[in-house]
Protein backbone atom coordinates (compact mmCIF):
# COMPACT_ATOMS: atom_id res chain seq x y z
CA UNK A 1 0.00 0.00 0.00
CA UNK A 2 2.92 2.47 1.10
CA UNK A 3 4.24 1.55 -3.05
CA UNK A 4 1.09 2.51 -4.10
CA UNK A 5 0.40 5.52 -2.54
CA UNK A 6 3.73 7.19 -2.74
CA UNK A 7 3.73 6.13 -6.74
CA UNK A 8 0.23 7.67 -6.66
CA UNK A 9 1.91 10.85 -4.93
CA UNK A 10 4.90 11.44 -7.25
CA UNK A 11 2.21 11.03 -10.35
CA UNK A 12 0.41 14.01 -8.77
CA UNK A 13 3.57 16.25 -8.49
CA UNK A 14 4.49 15.56 -11.92
CA UNK A 15 0.83 16.67 -13.00
CA UNK A 16 1.35 19.78 -10.71
CA UNK A 17 4.19 20.51 -12.94
CA UNK A 18 2.01 20.21 -16.56
CA UNK A 19 -0.57 22.17 -15.41
CA UNK A 20 2.29 25.19 -14.78
CA UNK A 21 3.86 23.98 -17.88
CA UNK A 22 0.47 25.07 -19.66
CA UNK A 23 0.51 28.00 -17.95
CA UNK A 24 4.03 28.79 -18.76
CA UNK A 25 3.04 28.16 -22.52
CA UNK A 26 -0.36 30.51 -22.43
CA UNK A 27 0.47 32.92 -19.41
CA UNK A 28 -2.88 32.20 -18.01
CA UNK A 29 -5.37 29.74 -17.19
CA UNK A 30 -7.82 28.31 -13.92
CA UNK A 31 -4.92 27.20 -11.76
CA UNK A 32 -7.06 27.40 -8.54
CA UNK A 33 -9.52 24.85 -8.95
CA UNK A 34 -7.43 22.70 -11.70
CA UNK A 35 -4.71 22.02 -8.50
CA UNK A 36 -7.17 21.58 -5.45
CA UNK A 37 -9.19 18.50 -7.77
CA UNK A 38 -5.59 17.35 -9.06
CA UNK A 39 -5.11 14.80 -6.56
CA UNK A 40 -8.60 13.08 -7.25
CA UNK A 41 -8.06 13.01 -10.85
CA UNK A 42 -4.59 11.05 -10.71
CA UNK A 43 -6.00 8.69 -8.81
CA UNK A 44 -8.97 7.96 -11.13
CA UNK A 45 -6.77 7.36 -14.58
CA UNK A 46 -3.43 6.30 -12.81
CA UNK A 47 -4.85 3.75 -10.06
CA UNK A 48 -9.16 3.36 -10.64
CA UNK A 49 -10.47 4.01 -13.80
CA UNK A 50 -10.85 1.05 -16.20
CA UNK A 51 -9.91 2.47 -19.19
CA UNK A 52 -7.06 1.59 -22.15
CA UNK A 53 -5.00 4.89 -22.72
CA UNK A 54 -4.09 3.35 -26.65
CA UNK A 55 -7.92 3.51 -27.53
CA UNK A 56 -10.36 5.50 -25.44
CA UNK A 57 -13.15 4.44 -27.28
CA UNK A 58 -13.62 1.23 -25.95
CA UNK A 59 -17.32 0.51 -24.66
CA UNK A 60 -16.41 -1.32 -21.76
CA UNK A 61 -14.23 1.61 -20.74
CA UNK A 62 -14.71 3.85 -17.03
CA UNK A 63 -16.28 6.99 -18.26
CA UNK A 64 -14.90 10.21 -16.40
CA UNK A 65 -16.75 13.84 -16.46
CA UNK A 66 -15.13 16.41 -15.38
CA UNK A 67 -18.64 18.77 -14.53
CA UNK A 68 -16.20 21.90 -13.59
CA UNK A 69 -14.49 22.14 -16.78
CA UNK A 70 -12.77 25.63 -16.15
CA UNK A 71 -10.37 23.36 -13.82
CA UNK A 72 -9.49 21.13 -17.86
CA UNK A 73 -5.78 21.98 -16.94
CA UNK A 74 -6.07 19.19 -14.58
CA UNK A 75 -7.69 16.62 -16.66
CA UNK A 76 -5.19 17.55 -19.56
CA UNK A 77 -2.16 17.62 -17.49
CA UNK A 78 -3.06 14.05 -16.35
CA UNK A 79 -4.31 12.71 -19.35
CA UNK A 80 -0.60 13.80 -20.97
CA UNK A 81 1.44 11.86 -17.78
CA UNK A 82 -0.97 8.83 -18.54
CA UNK A 83 0.10 8.67 -21.71
CA UNK A 84 -3.36 9.70 -23.74
CA UNK A 85 -1.80 12.00 -25.75
CA UNK A 86 1.89 13.68 -26.40
CA UNK A 87 2.93 16.21 -23.29
CA UNK A 88 4.21 18.31 -26.27
CA UNK A 89 0.67 18.99 -26.60
CA UNK A 90 0.38 20.67 -23.48
CA UNK A 91 2.54 23.72 -24.89
CA UNK A 92 -0.54 24.95 -26.90
CA UNK A 93 -2.64 24.97 -24.12
CA UNK A 94 -5.52 28.02 -24.84
CA UNK A 95 -3.39 28.53 -28.67
CA UNK A 96 -5.19 28.73 -32.17
CA UNK A 97 -6.19 25.60 -33.00
CA UNK A 98 -5.23 23.75 -29.76
CA UNK A 99 -6.88 20.78 -28.76
CA UNK A 100 -7.19 22.41 -25.41
CA UNK A 101 -9.36 24.94 -24.93
CA UNK A 102 -10.10 26.84 -21.83
CA UNK A 103 -12.81 23.77 -21.21
CA UNK A 104 -13.00 20.19 -22.25
CA UNK A 105 -14.14 19.58 -25.62
CA UNK A 106 -14.99 16.18 -27.03
CA UNK A 107 -14.55 17.23 -30.45
CA UNK A 108 -10.79 18.39 -29.71
CA UNK A 109 -9.65 16.00 -27.88
CA UNK A 110 -9.90 12.31 -27.84
CA UNK A 111 -10.42 11.05 -24.27
CA UNK A 112 -12.92 13.66 -23.29
CA UNK A 113 -16.06 12.00 -22.76
CA UNK A 114 -18.61 15.41 -22.70
CA UNK A 115 -18.17 19.26 -23.01
CA UNK A 116 -18.23 20.68 -20.04
CA UNK A 117 -17.84 24.38 -18.55
CA UNK A 118 -21.42 25.32 -18.56
CA UNK A 119 -21.61 24.56 -14.43
CA UNK A 120 -24.17 22.28 -13.14
CA UNK A 121 -24.61 20.11 -16.16
CA UNK A 122 -21.96 17.16 -15.34
CA UNK A 123 -24.01 15.12 -13.39
CA UNK A 124 -26.37 15.11 -14.99
CA UNK A 125 -24.30 14.00 -18.08
CA UNK A 126 -22.76 11.16 -15.90
CA UNK A 127 -26.26 10.25 -14.75
CA UNK A 128 -27.43 9.58 -18.45
CA UNK A 129 -24.16 7.87 -18.89
CA UNK A 130 -24.63 5.52 -16.08
CA UNK A 131 -28.62 4.68 -16.41
CA UNK A 132 -27.08 3.59 -19.99
CA UNK A 133 -24.58 1.53 -18.61
CA UNK A 134 -26.90 0.00 -16.42
CA UNK A 135 -29.29 -0.73 -18.98
CA UNK A 136 -26.81 -2.55 -21.68
CA UNK A 137 -25.65 -4.70 -18.55
CA UNK A 138 -22.30 -3.48 -19.00
CA UNK A 139 -19.65 -3.26 -16.05
CA UNK A 140 -18.88 0.30 -16.26
CA UNK A 141 -18.73 3.01 -13.73
CA UNK A 142 -18.83 7.01 -14.30
CA UNK A 143 -17.13 9.05 -12.50
CA UNK A 144 -17.47 13.07 -12.09
CA UNK A 145 -15.60 15.40 -10.23
CA UNK A 146 -18.04 19.02 -9.92
CA UNK A 147 -17.06 22.37 -7.70
CA UNK A 148 -18.51 23.27 -4.54
CA UNK A 149 -19.75 26.89 -6.44
CA UNK A 150 -21.45 24.32 -9.06
CA UNK A 151 -23.93 22.89 -5.64
CA UNK A 152 -26.11 26.36 -6.53
CA UNK A 153 -26.86 25.09 -9.73
CA UNK A 154 -30.44 23.31 -9.72
CA UNK A 155 -29.88 20.85 -12.28
CA UNK A 156 -27.73 19.22 -9.65
CA UNK A 157 -30.04 17.93 -7.33
CA UNK A 158 -32.16 17.09 -10.22
CA UNK A 159 -29.56 14.75 -11.59
CA UNK A 160 -29.18 13.60 -7.70
CA UNK A 161 -32.73 12.74 -7.26
CA UNK A 162 -32.75 10.69 -10.23
CA UNK A 163 -29.70 9.24 -9.73
CA UNK A 164 -30.63 7.53 -6.43
CA UNK A 165 -34.12 6.65 -7.66
CA UNK A 166 -32.60 4.55 -11.06
CA UNK A 167 -30.16 2.98 -8.14
CA UNK A 168 -26.95 4.10 -10.04
CA UNK A 169 -24.39 2.32 -8.20
CA UNK A 170 -22.38 2.89 -11.25
CA UNK A 171 -21.99 6.95 -10.50
CA UNK A 172 -19.91 8.28 -7.97
CA UNK A 173 -19.65 11.79 -7.73
CA UNK A 174 -16.48 13.81 -6.12
CA UNK A 175 -17.23 16.98 -4.56
CA UNK A 176 -14.28 19.65 -5.27
CA UNK A 177 -15.14 21.65 -1.83
CA UNK A 178 -11.88 24.13 -1.88
CA UNK A 179 -14.27 26.56 -0.07
CA UNK A 180 -13.44 29.08 -3.04
CA UNK A 181 -15.08 30.46 -6.15
CA UNK A 182 -14.21 33.61 -8.35
CA UNK A 183 -16.97 35.56 -6.15
CA UNK A 184 -15.34 34.69 -2.72
CA UNK A 185 -16.10 31.81 -0.24
CA UNK A 186 -18.71 29.53 -1.48
CA UNK A 187 -20.40 29.68 1.84
CA UNK A 188 -20.86 33.40 1.56
CA UNK A 189 -21.95 33.10 -1.91
CA UNK A 190 -24.75 30.31 -1.78
CA UNK A 191 -24.31 28.34 1.28
CA UNK A 192 -25.15 24.74 0.96
CA UNK A 193 -23.61 22.93 3.60
CA UNK A 194 -23.98 20.40 5.20
CA UNK A 195 -23.39 19.38 1.45
CA UNK A 196 -23.34 15.42 3.01
CA UNK A 197 -26.90 15.75 4.45
CA UNK A 198 -28.44 17.03 1.55
CA UNK A 199 -27.15 14.06 -0.55
CA UNK A 200 -28.00 11.69 2.00
CA UNK A 201 -31.83 13.21 1.79
CA UNK A 202 -31.28 12.55 -1.57
CA UNK A 203 -30.84 9.10 -1.08
CA UNK A 204 -26.81 8.97 -1.93
CA UNK A 205 -24.58 6.55 -0.09
CA UNK A 206 -21.65 9.62 1.17
CA UNK A 207 -18.07 9.96 2.56
CA UNK A 208 -16.10 12.86 3.57
CA UNK A 209 -12.27 13.13 3.11
CA UNK A 210 -9.66 15.24 2.51
CA UNK A 211 -9.44 15.81 -0.98
CA UNK A 212 -5.77 15.89 -1.11
CA UNK A 213 -4.31 12.99 0.79
CA UNK A 214 -3.83 10.49 -1.53
CA UNK A 215 -4.39 7.55 1.03
CA UNK A 216 -7.85 9.21 2.13
CA UNK A 217 -8.84 9.21 -1.85
CA UNK A 218 -7.74 5.75 -2.54
CA UNK A 219 -9.13 4.41 0.71
CA UNK A 220 -12.29 6.10 -0.52
CA UNK A 221 -11.83 4.58 -4.23
CA UNK A 222 -11.83 0.96 -2.79
CA UNK A 223 -14.48 1.21 -0.96
CA UNK A 224 -17.01 1.82 -3.98
CA UNK A 225 -19.82 1.49 -4.34
CA UNK A 226 -20.69 2.67 -0.87
CA UNK A 227 -23.59 0.79 -0.79
CA UNK A 228 -25.26 -1.30 -3.77
CA UNK A 229 -28.31 0.20 -5.18
CA UNK A 230 -27.07 3.62 -4.23
CA UNK A 231 -24.96 6.22 -6.06
CA UNK A 232 -21.83 7.34 -3.90
CA UNK A 233 -20.97 10.95 -3.40
CA UNK A 234 -17.50 11.83 -1.85
CA UNK A 235 -17.35 15.40 -0.41
CA UNK A 236 -13.88 16.09 -0.74
CA UNK A 237 -12.30 19.22 1.70
CA UNK A 238 -9.01 20.29 -0.68
CA UNK A 239 -6.94 23.37 -0.96
CA UNK A 240 -7.23 25.66 -4.00
CA UNK A 241 -3.99 26.51 -5.46
CA UNK A 242 -2.63 23.23 -3.73
CA UNK A 243 0.97 22.47 -4.47
CA UNK A 244 2.11 26.71 -5.43
CA UNK A 245 2.67 28.01 -2.33
CA UNK A 246 1.40 31.56 -2.96
CA UNK A 247 -1.77 30.48 -3.89
CA UNK A 248 -2.90 28.13 -1.83
CA UNK A 249 -6.35 29.34 0.14
CA UNK A 250 -6.40 32.51 -2.34
CA UNK A 251 -9.46 33.36 -4.13
CA UNK A 252 -7.48 35.86 -6.61
CA UNK A 253 -5.74 32.62 -7.95
CA UNK A 254 -9.05 30.72 -9.10
CA UNK A 255 -7.79 32.34 -12.83
CA UNK A 256 -3.87 33.45 -12.53
CA UNK A 257 -2.18 35.39 -15.19
CA UNK A 258 1.43 34.78 -13.85
CA UNK A 259 3.95 37.69 -12.87
CA UNK A 260 7.50 36.21 -14.44
CA UNK A 261 8.83 35.98 -10.52
CA UNK A 262 5.30 34.13 -9.81
CA UNK A 263 5.84 31.91 -12.82
CA UNK A 264 9.53 30.93 -11.57
CA UNK A 265 8.17 30.43 -7.97
CA UNK A 266 5.67 27.94 -9.08
CA UNK A 267 8.63 25.91 -11.68
CA UNK A 268 10.94 26.24 -8.97
CA UNK A 269 8.29 24.01 -6.40
CA UNK A 270 6.88 22.06 -8.49
CA UNK A 271 10.10 20.58 -9.33
CA UNK A 272 10.92 20.72 -6.07
CA UNK A 273 8.50 18.49 -4.86
CA UNK A 274 9.02 16.09 -7.93
CA UNK A 275 12.68 15.53 -6.95
CA UNK A 276 11.11 14.43 -3.27
CA UNK A 277 9.21 12.27 -3.99
CA UNK A 278 11.03 10.46 -6.43
CA UNK A 279 13.20 10.54 -3.35
CA UNK A 280 10.23 8.74 -1.35
CA UNK A 281 9.34 6.15 -4.29
CA UNK A 282 13.06 5.22 -4.05
CA UNK A 283 13.34 4.65 -0.72
CA UNK A 284 9.76 2.95 -0.32
CA UNK A 285 10.78 0.16 -3.43
CA UNK A 286 14.05 -0.44 -0.83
Amino acid sequence: MADRIARLQLKAAQCRRNVVRMVEASHHGHLGGAMSCLDIVTALYFDKMNIDPDDMQKPERDRFILSAGHKCMAQYAVMAERGIFDKAVLDTYGGFKTKLPGHPDMHKLPGVEANTGALGHGLSIGVGMALGLKADGKPSNVYVVMGDGELAEGSNWEAAAAAAQFGLSNLALFVDYNGLQISGPVEDVMNFMPVTEKFRSFGWSVREINGNDMSEIVKALDALPFEEGKPSMILAHTVKGKGVSFAEGKASYHYWTPSEEELETAIRETEAEIRRLEAVCGEVRV
